[in-house]
């Protein structure tokens, strides 16, 4: 194993999962802690690249950036509304666990 993924939530995300996250020893970056509030959809996926982590978004504007072929280190995305965060969480740690960071890059897991 190369290391572990590191997450960065946009802003539609409950600030619930990174805390769930972080209690599971994941190492999370959120859109308010990083200042970015109100930073377009672009923006967020460069700061996520230039650091190397993988996004986790409820907001269907990332896939259209996918579908773009921007470049990004990895989306992981849950419909809104779909899952409990308690859901996000244990899934988004199951991703943590057994996914590379580097099989992340370029690709989105549908959570």
């Amino acid at each position: 194993m190369s290391g572990q993924i590191k997450f960065h939530l946009d802003e539609n995300v409950s600030n619930a999962v990174a805390e769930g996250l972080r209690r599971r020893g994941i190492d999370v970056t959120t859109t308010p802690e990083q200042n970015l509030m109100g930073a377009s959809d672009p923006e967020q996926v460069a700061f996520a690249l230039e650091r190397r982590r993988v996004i986790f978004t409820q907001d269907d504007d990332f896939l259209k950036l996918h579908q773009a072929n921007v470049s990004h280190s990895g989306i992981t995305y849950c419909h809104q509304g779909s899952r409990t965060i308690g859901e996000i969480v244990k899934t988004l740690a199951l991703v943590w666990e057994w996914v590379e960071p580097e099989d992340m890059i370029g690709q989105i897991e549908f959570i």
